[in-house]
């Protein structure tokens, strides 16, 4: 029968003690991470969120230092994930110190032993760094995040949002939590929708992000707000996305692009010391455009060369079909040069090619140049020596490296080639994750043309400033005007986004206009917003920063499910609740729902 903590109480967490303590009794609890009976002592390993102690259980009649038979007899039964609460007194272990170990220094000859819980045998095992299936000890995420390595990840993600919020509220930011239950307003990705009883057919969305309220308390005069926002999003997952996540929410009034980015930079720059490492301040920054001529990424990864070479001129006239093809119906040719690959086996290449059709690639051209000079190419016979000779130099290509081209509309050659080099940088292994490269992308295009409904739609949200000197372009040529939006990218992550906001009637309404919301439309949507944009509005500006992204970062997981305690996995279900899940037919009933099943495809 589980015995009580009645009459004690917790003195020291496990690694809270260290020689300084020896001679003192203390009172220690936890989980048996293992035991051992060596023949009249028995070595305990207790663990609890601060790590490991060892706990020597000892028969005899020094009440001091040792147990009796009964007590012993009770310590005999511990397996790993007994719950137990140990006293006893701190001693050295003198000459068989134990280097592994942040105790190892010490032990606890215990004195009395209470099991507070027994357990049975885990599904897998309590260590770090587990080879269990990720799906099994999600199952389990209870016993997972038993995991030393794991608590470690979910412990300083709360000491990242503490220092958040410290960092903000000296900066003068007011913490102000915002609705969860919203009105749809469907731009962007999907809403999760919520019925509501009390007004039958009608629902409520959650937040995809508190944009609107937050602007609507720069309209209320609260100067600078900020908000630990739980957001959600109904859409396909990646390692990096949850359909449920968190993120730094902020925005400040009478600021403009600059002022936003250097308090963000002040605040990274605090963040990132924690785990030692640098951010510079300031941070680079760089354009949308030539990121994306550059990396072939809005987010592109610094941390390695390989960058896109843009070739139409050195092709435009030669006799390969596919380059000249791709120019005269207006798109580019670029390549990047994959250094020191040359002699890369055929089968690889074709693997290369398979992956680049994975991003909109008809195929993948290339020169391979062998390291005596020579060169292997998949449409040499297509074109002149003397404009072989012109490619390789543009490409900056010498012997023994591997030069790779797309050509494609713009958008589809910067999609291929920057994925691709990230493909190969994986491959090479160049991405060190001990170095962590900031970089500011600016000036983003205001507006993207949506092929299947014909129209622009805001790359970001219609709320977004166009750039001062672009204004006049919404009404003449909208495609060209750049936005004062900005993101934070770390490593080829994009760490977060924002945008100074329209604060202007005529500036709004035209916005409106040119993606296709009409009045009527317009204020069904955001009619709370335009009115209070009536009675006198700031000029302000904000930015959120994905939580878990930036924790996932720091700590070098390679999942944001790993800094998430209780995550979702790729179809957006939690193992371990089996959520979602059906309801009880009086509860659909009450809200008014009928359930139709879909005709399969």
């Amino acid at each position: 029968m589980a015995e009580t903590m009645k009459g004690l109480k917790r003195s020291h967490r496990c690694t809270e003690l260290s020689a300084a303590n020896v001679g003192e009794v203390v009172t220690v609890m936890g989980w048996v991470q293992k035991s051992r009976n060596k023949g009249g002592i028995i070595f305990t390993d207790l663990r609890d969120r601060s790590g490991l102690l060892q706990i020597i259980f000892e028969e005899g009649d020094d009440a001091s230092c040792s147990v009796d038979s009964e007590t012993f007899a009770k310590a005999e039964s511990l397996r790993s994930e007994f719950v137990i609460a140990v006293v006893g007194k701190v001693t050295s272990r003198e000459g068989n110190t134990n280097e592994n170990m942040k105790t190892g220094a010490i032990e606890i000859r215990a004195t009395q032993l209470r099991i507070l819980s027994e357990a049975q045998t885990p599904p897998f095992p309590i260590e770090a760094d587990s080879k269990t299936k990720e799906d099994l000890r999600l199952k389990y995420r209870y016993l997972d995040l038993r995991r030393p390595d794991l608590q470690e990840k979910i412990m300083m993600r709360s000491r990242v949002v503490a220092r958040l919020r410290e960092f903000l509220t000296n900066e003068g930011f007011l913490e102000i939590e915002t609705p969860i239950l919203n009105k749809s307003t469907p731009e962007g990705a999907r809403d999760y929708l919520v019925p509501s009883r009390v007004h039958p057919g009608n629902f409520y969305a959650l937040p995809q992000s508190p944009q609107i309220f937050k602007q609507l308390l720069m309209c209320s005069g609260f100067d600078r707000y900020f908000q630990i926002a739980k957001c959600f999003r109904d859409e396909d997952l990646r390692a990096d996305r949850q359909p449920e996540f968190t993120q730094v929410d902020m925005e400040l009034s009478f600021v403009d692009v600059d002022d936003v980015i250097e308090v963000n930079e002040r605040m990274l720059k605090e963040i990132f010391a924690t785990i030692g490492v640098e951010v510079p301040n300031p941070i680079p920054r760089m354009t949308w455009q030539e990121a994306m001529d550059r990396f072939g990424s809005d987010k592109p990864d610094t941390r390695f060369g390989m960058e896109l070479v843009n070739v139409s001129e050195v092709v435009a006239g030669c006799g390969f079909g596919v380059f000249t093809g791709a120019l005269e119906n207006g798109g580019s040719v670029r390549g990047i040069n994959a250094k020191g690959q040359g002699e890369m086996p055929r089968k690889k290449i074709d693997a290369l090619v398979e992956f680049a059709k994975g991003f909109g690639a008809k195929g993948l051209a290339y020169i391979a140049i062998q390291s005596d000079g020579t060169l292997k190419s998949s449409f040499a016979k297509f074109m002149t020596e003397e404009q072989m000779a012109a490619l390789v130099k543009a490409m900056d290509g010498e012997n023994g490296d591997l030069l790779l081209f797309a050509a494609d509309k713009n958008k589809v050659v910067w999609d291929v080639l920057g994925n691709l080099r990230l493909e190969i940088a994986r491959n090479l292994e160049l991405l060190d994750k001990n170095q962590y490269n900031f970089l500011w992308v600016t000036e983003f295009p205001l507006l993207e043309w949506d092929e299947e409904d014909n129209r622009f739609v805001a790359m970001h949200h219609p709320f977004t400033m166009p750039m001062d000197e672009d204004l006049p372009l919404l009404d003449t040529d909208p495609g060209k005007v750049r936005a004062k939006a900005y993101d934070i990218v770390l490593n080829g992550t994009e760490l977060g986004g924002g945008s100074v906001r329209i604060f202007q009637d005529d500036v709004q309404a035209k916005m409106f206009e040119v993606i296709g919301l009409s009045k009527e439309v317009a204020e069904e949507r955001f009619g709370f917003l335009l009115s209070a944009f009536k009675y006198g509005v700031p000029p302000h500006a904000g930015l959120a920063l994905g939580l878990d992204r930036m924790i996932m970062l720091m700590t070098q997981a390679d999942s944001i499910r790993e800094v998430i305690a209780f995550p979702k996995v790729k179809d957006a279900s939690c193992l371990m609740t089996e959520a979602p899940n059906i309801v009880d037919e009086v509860q659909l009933e009450e809200l008014g729902i009928a359930i139709v099943k879909k005709e399969e495809e």
